[in-house]
């Protein structure tokens, strides 16, 4: 084993791939094939310095660093803008050198790309190789099954983590002003190796309050470095860095939370962060050959553990899910030769594993097994197939999400891929077995917290289709606001005189008598009674035909693979541009580029800026939409976990206001709320209902997480339709 530890500098003189005549440059690093890093994009800019750094480890050397750069183009296809190979058997070991990498095109290796500069260092590492599965249960020690296991440990040790880093973002002080007002609209960005979050922004203030909180998987048993930067928000243009620190982990002792003010450096002010450093929860690969749930001994010990009498101890261990990857058949071809090399990737909120590579084959078996520690019952298990591609990201050839809630255990099934956005079908099944052990208790309770993030993976993009579809929806829950309204007032109306009546007497007995316990047992109500029409064969959920119709065109618009475009009319108008500009020598001819640079650079931020209002409108229709979709689903027993959890609710809300005075409750609820942040300052809020409501799917995600119907003989037209590679 090998670290090698690479600091990302700078480039210069890169290629020019906007038609602004600059670029938005980014790195990718590969190792076998495998992406094992991505920089941060840097805006307009030739001459990028990124300065980041980031570990791996390595088996070999006999494999080399592949550089790739790419321009981000937002809601477009990236461009590629060169790429350099970086060979480690050259290099010297224990000391970081310097280097130099020319990057060209393959196919037009004549070009002058630019160059980045790196410092790399090579360090052999001695020690502990063991399987990382061992990290699950000591005593498969004893289990003589686990020596056949077939996986590399290598494999196995870069994908596994081996702690959690929790990061609480609790405030900023003094911070610099930026804009013109004197003030600024902050937001953080962290970044540990390939794991990135981003804070919220919070508008017009030099003393922040985040309260967030993040966590980042552990893969060096020595800590390593957490890059913090700080920025504001500017609308229309691109975004001012304000500063950034760093924290190193190797100097913080584990299973103890550490308050840390951080200054920050190029910029002025404070932030103030917990940070804890915690041991691994299960997670391990293993052949199917060996796996804990298929031992009755080591099921009982499990199904113990997450027993009623465990129901408050350790609240964040909510269950643990086993995933075995059998295989799949009849997958699309992506390659040329009529044949993929597919590899699946596993996985749940942002716990991430993958298999090995089958290659050239539509019918692979992997026969792997996946334990997951699970954090939150409602997180959604996401299996997805991809082709390797040794010169480029892998192809997508499939993608299935199944619900921890909606799992049969022990029932092996067939799983027919879908499209990208899950919206659709694509070619191919796959074969899986699930189990799920977990404690309802703390289910439940955990689904009164906030829910985890996921990792900043891609800039949300602007789509014609999602923004009418976002509209919609919410002219739907308009409609049906506007429709409840004239039913009230048909009653007022004497459309029906039968129904009037009835109403009639029903208003006057309800105010007459009303009390306010009476407001969460009327909710109770339409709970039972959609329980009663569902339990008598009378489905209530014919909506969702109508999201799953907006659905069915969209797969097309969001099957943007990171592939390198063939060079086109621009490349060559790029070099036509450099020509012109060797012959504009003379002043006169200077100003009027400048003047016309200028205009460009005017409309591209006016572009920016309407792209940025449309993104905004986009998800604030999403929102507006979505919670009018759980709502309605949490009464539809859409998840009847939840549906059971708000009755629960409900009716220890109406036990509670019928025998305990509203005065009580309200002083007991303004207390608590005055002296939070005297009892813990860095408690960090949270709305209960808005968290509940954040697990139940909006009727977008019911149609997204709904299984296809296995169809033998597709329409070759449908396989066209919804083929995303």
């Amino acid at each position: 084993m090998y670290q090698l530890d690479i600091v990302l500098k700078k480039g210069s003189n890169l290629a020019i791939r906007d038609r602004t005549g600059t670029s938005d440059p980014y790195v990718k690093f590969k190792i076998a094939g495998k992406e094992v890093f991505r920089s941060k994009t840097i805006h307009k800019n030739l001459n990028p310095v990124w300065d980041e750094r980031v570990s791996l480890h390595v088996e070999t050397l006999r494999d080399p660093l592949y550089v790739k750069v790419f321009d981000y183009d937002f809601g477009l296809q990236d461009d590629f803008m060169g790429s350099a190979y970086l060979y480690l058997e050259s290099l010297e070991h224990q000391r970081t050198q310097d280097i130099t990498l020319d990057l060209k095109d393959p196919q037009y290796p004549e070009h002058d790309l630019g160059s980045l500069e790196l410092g790399v260092t090579v360090s052999p590492r001695e020690g502990d190789v063991r399987d990382s599965t061992m990290l699950l249960r000591r005593n498969w020690k004893r289990s003589s099954k686990y020596q056949s296991m077939r996986l590399s440990d290598v494999h196995r040790k870069a994908q596994l983590w081996r702690g959690i880093v929790s990061i609480s973002l609790i405030e900023g002080h003094g911070l610099q002003p930026m804009d013109a007002n004197g003030l600024s609209d902050p937001y953080v960005k962290f970044r540990m190796g390939h794991q990135k979050y981003r804070s919220k922004t919070i508008p017009k203030t030099l003393n922040p309050q985040w309260r967030e909180q993040f966590d980042f998987h552990l893969y060096d048993e020595q800590g390593g470095f957490v890059d913090i930067t700080v920025w504001d928000k500017d609308a229309g243009k691109k975004d001012d860095f304000m500063g950034r620190c760093s924290i190193d982990l190797s100097l913080l002792g584990k299973e103890h939370t550490h308050k840390l003010d951080l200054p920050l450096e190029e910029g002025d002010g404070v932030l103030v962060l917990l940070v804890t450093l915690t041991a691994s929860a299960a997670v391990s690969i293993s052949d199917l050959s060996v796996n804990m749930l298929d031992d009755p001994h080591e099921r009982l010990q499990i199904t113990q553990r997450y027993n009623l009498w465990r129901s408050f101890h350790n609240l964040k261990d909510v269950g643990v899910v086993q995933v075995k990857v059998i295989r799949a058949e009849g997958l699309m071809a992506a390659d040329v030769t009529g044949k993929s090399d597919p590899f699946c990737v596993v996985e749940l909120s942002n716990d991430r594993l993958q298999t090995h590579t089958v290659y050239k084959n539509l019918n692979p078996e992997w026969n792997k097994v996946f334990t997951f520690n699970v954090k939150d019952i409602h997180s959604v298990l996401e299996v997805t197939v991809y082709d390797e591609d040794r010169d480029r990201s892998a192809d997508f050839l499939g993608k299935v999400a199944i619900p921890l809630l909606n799992i049969q255990n022990g029932e092996r099934k067939a799983y027919a891929l879908k499209s990208k956005e899950l919206t659709g079908p694509t070619k191919g099944v796959i074969f899986l077995e699930i189990d799920v052990i977990f404690n309802a208790v703390k289910a439940g309770l955990r689904t009164l917290i906030p829910i985890e993030q996921k990792y900043i993976e891609e800039e949300p993009r602007v789509s014609k289709q999602l923004l009418l579809r976002n509209f919609n929806r919410v002219r739907r829950c308009i409609m049906f606001l506007i429709n409840t309204g004239c039913y009230i007032n048909s009653c007022f109306e004497w459309e029906s005189p039968q129904r009037s009546v009835c109403a009639f007497v029903l208003f006057v007995i309800v105010v007459w008598n009303f009390e306010l316990y009476m407001i969460p047992m009327a909710l109770l109500l339409p709970l039972a009674w959609n329980y009663i029409l569902i339990a008598s064969g009378k489905d209530t959920r014919q909506d969702v035909q109508a999201v799953e119709d907006l659905l069915e065109d969209e797969d097309e618009d969001f099957d943007k693979d990171d592939k390198r475009p063939k060079p086109g009319p621009w490349e060559e108008s790029c070099d036509k541009n450099h020509i012109l500009e060797d012959m504009l020598a003379s002043w006169h001819f200077e100003w009027i580029r400048t003047m016309v640079d200028s205009e460009r650079k005017g409309f591209m931020n006016k572009l920016y800026a309407i792209q940025d209002v449309c993104i905004s409108v986009q998800n604030a229709l999403d929102e507006v939409a979505s919670y009018g979709e759980r709502i309605k689903n949490t009464f539809n027993w859409t998840v009847p976990f939840l549906s059971w959890l708000a009755i629960v609710a409900l009716g220890v809300a109406t036990i509670v206001v019928y025998f305990i005075p509203l005065r009580y409750i309200v002083l007991a609820w303004g207390v608590n709320k005055f002296t939070k942040k005297l009892r813990d300052p860095y408690t960090i809020d949270n709305n209960e209902l808005l968290d509940f409501l954040s697990r139940v799917p909006s009727d977008v995600q019911v149609v997204q997480y709904r299984e296809l119907k296995l169809d033998p003989n597709p329409s070759p037209n449908r396989r066209k339709k919804n083929n995303p590679g």
